[in-house]
């Protein structure tokens, strides 16, 4: 059986979505609005400002569990970083920014009644969908034994995982934000391969041989060398760590064979020297020994904590049993801001400003923190009949240098089967999705990813420097379609005047049918409805919205009974 595995590098793709993540996912804006409410003493106006809705009452929380249990749970919620907790939720993998659908992330537990849990849910199945999280008291909703969707096995998304956060308190408490470089392997001066002021070590001063226990950031360097060289064994025996390398062999309906146990260690971006301390505080408060990580559809790393240390083996999807939780990501990886300082991807200054304290303790940092606003549109030169043409948007128009008549010979000889390139291609392919020049893909990349994260003030801002609201994204959707995300109420007066209400995406879904699959407001239904939106409309695989309403919503009864009353036709199943 092989020892060494192929080297683990960073791959460009790697630092390019940790810069996309760090860029979109928590703008400065929501960090400072979501401060400035924290500070203020306002966690419910906090958390609004950083897209996270309460889905319970103090009140209530009192009247049924004591007012010493609610006193505790208001002391957590004036601590809350909601933003810092956002910054630090899972992302879904394959180059994707958005949160991992189906997750729970346990900030605080009472052990002796899981009713008592505060938690944040992510959004539900929808990778795409809105990335507005949930904040609740009570018992965790995914106790199903978490599941990867082999139907799209793409996604390499897992599905009902709980995360313990409730050890992790670094991730959300500002109490304890600054544990983040101790808790990556750090030490007081400085995070693994980071100087004090938070830019990379250089190579010269990494080590080339085991440092020992006695300087823990070099020791947590020298076990992750280790594993990015293909070193696995040594990496885990650096970190104290004992490997049962015999592997798991598959059933022959799964394509048989011997999956090696070093062979999966190494695609996994592990930092070994964390691994036993925190399995160690997991088991402190009470949540077992024994945890896995999902590496694929059919096998998992089982971590197990014993009197001897920690020991690590592969198992059958089949032998892990129902009861054995699944370790978080935050609990074995290196954490994604490390890396993106180690490797260049950001710069601190544009890190969450708890997070760039805590990375960074020698600089002293000066103006707001959190990654910048988006990028104004400017001119752009494309080719357009063997000549370099500049165009730029402009009061909402991609303005090119062609006169009217020019334009509408173009569309008649597009009308009669023609083709047609250069600017106006490029309009249509705004307007339709399609395939853009370089340079105007990026300015619509910026719009988009924007949209996806719910960044209303960037897309305003965008919109007001005169970008064409007439976007489409690859699955055809314009930015009606895209209401559910954003804060619908200053963008809808502006859109409903140049988009079509009843424009079909790429599954045949009208923006109302969209609203109404996404879980998007009640109150942007009732709006879409008084603006003329059609309640009959079937996407291409004929479901319709009161379909969708009897499979997803419980709180759209006025849209049902209304559709019922009017078109009585309609099949409910």
């Amino acid at each position: 059986m092989g020892t060494r595995a192929a080297p683990r590098a960073f791959r460009p793709d790697e630092a390019s979505r940790l810069r996309r993540i760090r860029r979109y996912a928590v703008p400065r804006w929501m960090i400072e609005r979501a401060t400035e409410r924290r500070l203020a003493g306002d966690w419910r106006g906090a958390c609004a400002a950083a897209n996270v809705d309460v889905a319970f009452d103090l009140a209530d929380v009192a009247r049924e569990h004591g007012g010493e249990v609610a006193a505790a749970l208001e002391d957590d919620l004036r601590h809350l970083a909601p933003d810092l907790l956002r910054w630090h939720a899972p992302r879904a993998g394959r180059g994707r920014t958005t949160l991992v659908p189906d997750q729970a992330l346990v900030l605080s537990a009472d052990p002796d009644d899981r009713r008592r849990t505060l938690h944040v849910t992510t959004p539900r199945q929808l990778v795409h969908g809105p990335q507005r999280l949930t904040l609740r008291f009570g018992a965790v909703a995914t106790d199903d034994w978490p599941y990867l969707n082999t139907d799209l096995p793409y996604l390499s998304v897992w599905h009902n995982v709980r995360h313990q956060w409730d050890t992790a308190r670094h991730l959300w408490d500002v109490r304890h934000a600054g544990e983040l470089r101790e808790r990556c392997g750090g030490d007081a001066l400085r995070a693994p391969f980071l100087q004090p002021d938070g830019t990379p070590r250089p190579p010269g001063l990494l080590p080339s041989a085991d440092p020992g226990r006695d300087d823990p950031a070099a020791h947590a360097e020298w076990a992750v060398l280790l594993h990015e060289a293909g070193d696995v064994p040594g990496a885990c025996a650096a970190a104290g760590i004992a490997v049962d390398e015999s592997g798991v062999e598959l059933a022959e309906y799964l394509g048989g064979g011997v999956v090696e146990t070093v062979d999966v260690l190494a695609r996994l971006p592990l930092a070994p020297a964390r691994l036993a301390d925190e399995i160690g505080r997991l088991a402190e408060r009470g949540h077992g020994e024994t945890f896995w990580i999902p590496a694929d559809q059919h096998v998992g790393v089982v971590l197990r904590l014993s009197g001897g240390g920690l020991g690590v083996e592969l198992a059958s999807r089949a032998d892990l049993g129902d009861g054995t939780p699944v370790l978080a990501d935050a609990a074995w990886r290196m954490p994604p801001d490390v890396e993106a300082l180690r490797h260049g991807a950001v710069p601190a200054e544009e890190l969450h400003p708890l997070v760039r304290e805590a990375l960074a303790p020698a600089r002293a940092f000066t103006g707001p923190g959190g990654p910048p606003g988006p990028d104004l549109p400017g001119p752009v030169r494309i080719r357009c009949r063997g000549e370099w043409h500049e165009v730029a948007f402009r009061d909402g128009e991609l303005r090119v240098p062609h006169g009217d008549g020019e334009r509408r010979r173009e569309r008649a000889l597009l009308a009669l089967g023609g083709a047609v390139g250069g600017c106006e291609a490029a309009d249509r392919a705004w307007r339709a999705g399609g395939r853009l020049p370089k340079a105007l893909d990026a300015q619509r990349r910026e719009l988009l990813a924007r949209v996806q994260h719910g960044d209303t003030p960037a897309v305003l801002a965008l919109l007001d420097a005169g970008v064409d609201p007439r976007v489409r994204d690859a699955r055809g959707r314009t930015l009606l379609h895209a209401l559910p995300m954003l804060d619908w109420e200053p963008l809808l007066p502006r859109l409903l005047p140049v988009l079509d209400l009843e424009a079909r995406d790429g599954c045949g879904r009208t923006p109302l049918h969209v609203v109404v699959f996404e879980d998007g407001p009640p109150a942007l239904v009732r709006a879409l409805l008084d603006a003329g939106a059609r309640i009959d409309v079937l996407d291409e695989d004929e479901i319709s919205l009161l379909r969708v309403i009897g499979w997803r919503r419980s709180d759209l009864g006025f849209l049902e009974e209304r559709i019922r009353d009017e078109h009585p036709d309609l099949d409910d199943w």
